[in-house]
């Protein structure tokens, strides 16, 4: 506005020069006018390097302008890189506290690992401890009851003795009676048949007591090869019984490695869902801090444009009656120049009428030229006047209407401007929403596949644990099996035949 004012001026100098430079001009007058012409060109050159106020002004203006666009973009990149190294330092956080939770976890495992080899390492002795201490009850129960069968064996033997003495002195006393009452008989043919009898009671009662002996013999060795087969059964029950407390052990600590691998996993996709709420709750903090300050940096734009254009229509107002006083002032000139020439041309005019009128027509001629010429300057100081009034109308009209039509433009340019940011800030907002929604799908189906593959894992190690079990039952009861027909094969040659319904007495068994 400034330099379209300045060339305005510049032409309205020029204008007023071209009309002072006129034919009616004498030649001395033509060359002082080229003279002060000269010498204000001089003048001119000479301070050309003197700044206008006004363009001063307009110059530190735009500087302050442009060092506050300059802090507000300096300021903002500053927080863009302060917020980056927030996203990164807090990135970094989440990584260590993710690799304090595996390494945790880890030695969650190792120690659960150990206890369950320390547990089965302590049951294994327990059982072996139990095992001998079983044996050995065994053996002394065994030898307990061999020795009751011993005394029983011994205590029939002495019966039986006894009865067999008591039958030989019965049989001896009724022969020695038989033989009293047989007179006839000579004593040597008595004694004789006596000894005879005697000696065929003796080796019938060496007979039975050898064949008693034999019986208690094999008696004897039939219960102990009896007890020999129980205990070999104890052995096989405590055997069966041990692995089954192996397997029901094995099979606990193994339940319990899988809830604790399943509580791991819990709480591995609970961190993992906490830390991206974390990193996605610190991302939209930060955007809504970055959208504020944009906003309020478009706002105090908006507000500093706004300033700007008033100051400027305030400026413009207030210099309004001097560009108006400056312009009636050149309308004036133009007015007096018009007035000038009419003069000459009127003297011109009155001149040549006095030339060729006679002399007693002068007066009249005078007159009318006078009045004429009075009528006509009256009649262009109307137009004159007329026209400054209508210039002072159009101008402030043209003013008001040329402010009217910036503000509207800037309110406009503003309006648009901040549409665009809102427009902006949205589309950023959507895509970082979509972002995080991608994000969280993306960790969901990683825990899923995570999840699916420990369940995998859970189920084959059940499967392998399963098939150890029954491959270990199996194996145990083949092993025992094959050591029960070796047992009864060895009994069956030996002569005992089958012990498996060896009944031992109540006394015994207890």
């Amino acid at each position: 506005m400034r330099w379209k004012q300045q060339a305005k001026h510049a032409c309205v100098r020029d204008e007023a020069g071209d009309r002072d430079i006129r034919p009616e001009l004498r030649p001395s007058s033509f060359h002082k006018s080229r003279a002060r012409h000269h010498r204000s060109s001089s003048i001119r050159q000479r301070f050309a390097i003197i700044t206008p106020a006004s363009l001063v002004s307009e110059q530190i203006q735009e500087h302050e302008q442009e060092v506050v666009w300059r802090e507000q973009m300096s300021g903002y990149k500053r927080m863009r890189r302060q917020h980056q190294k927030q996203l990164i330092a807090l990135e970094n956080r989440l990584k260590a506290e993710m690799d304090e939770h595996k390494l945790r976890l880890q030695k969650e495992v190792e120690t659960q690992a150990n206890n369950t080899y320390i547990e089965l390492e302590r049951l294994a002795k327990k059982q072996a401890a139990q095992l001998d201490k079983e044996m050995k009850a065994s053996a002394a129960e065994e030898k307990r009851i061999q020795q009751q069968i011993l005394v029983q064996q011994k205590k029939e033997l002495t019966t039986f003795l006894d009865t067999q003495k008591k039958q030989y002195r019965l049989c001896r006393e009724r022969m020695k009676e038989e033989m009293n009452e047989d007179s006839d008989t000579p004593k040597e043919e008595k004694q004789e048949r006596l000894s005879r009898h005697k000696e065929t009671m003796q080796r019938s009662q060496a007979e039975e007591e050898a064949q008693l002996l034999n019986q208690q013999r094999l008696v004897y060795e039939r219960s102990c090869r009896a007890l020999k087969r129980r205990s070999l059964i104890k052995k096989h029950e405590f055997e069966q019984e041990q692995m089954r407390e192996e397997l029901n052990k094995k099979k606990t600590q193994k339940e319990m490695e899988h809830a604790l691998m399943i509580r791991q996993d819990e709480s591995t996709q609970e961190l993992e869902q906490r830390q991206l709420q974390t990193l996605q709750r610190l991302r939209f903090e930060l955007m809504r801090h970055q959208h504020q300050t944009e906003l309020e940096n478009q706002e105090e734009y908006n507000s500093r444009r706004q300033r700007e254009l008033h100051r400027k229509h305030a400026l413009e107002r207030r210099q309004q009656p001097r560009n108006l006083k400056t312009l009636e002032m050149q309308i004036k000139k133009q007015f007096q120049d018009t007035c000038k020439v009419q003069n000459k041309q009127y003297k011109a005019l009155r001149n040549h009428q006095l030339e060729v009128s006679p002399k007693s027509d002068h007066k009249a001629i005078l007159k009318s030229l006078k009045e004429e010429q009075t009528r006509k300057l009256a009649q262009l100081a109307e137009q004159y006047e007329q026209s400054i009034n209508e210039m002072m109308a159009s101008q402030s009209l043209r003013l008001d209407e040329e402010q009217e039509a910036e503000c509207q433009a800037l309110r406009q340019q503003l309006h648009q401007e901040m549409e665009l940011l809102d427009a902006y800030q949205n589309k950023t907002k959507a895509q970082m929403e979509a972002q995080h929604e991608r994000e969280v799908q993306k960790l969901e189906q990683k825990a899923s596949l995570r999840r699916a593959h420990l369940e995998q894992k859970i189920e084959e190690e059940l499967a392998s644990l399963h098939k150890e079990r029954t491959e270990k039952i199996k194996h145990l009861f083949d092993r025992q099996e094959r050591e029960l027909e070796m047992f009864d094969s060895e009994s069956a040659r030996l002569g005992f035949g089958s012990l498996a319904s060896f009944d031992f007495p109540k006394d015994e068994a207890r």
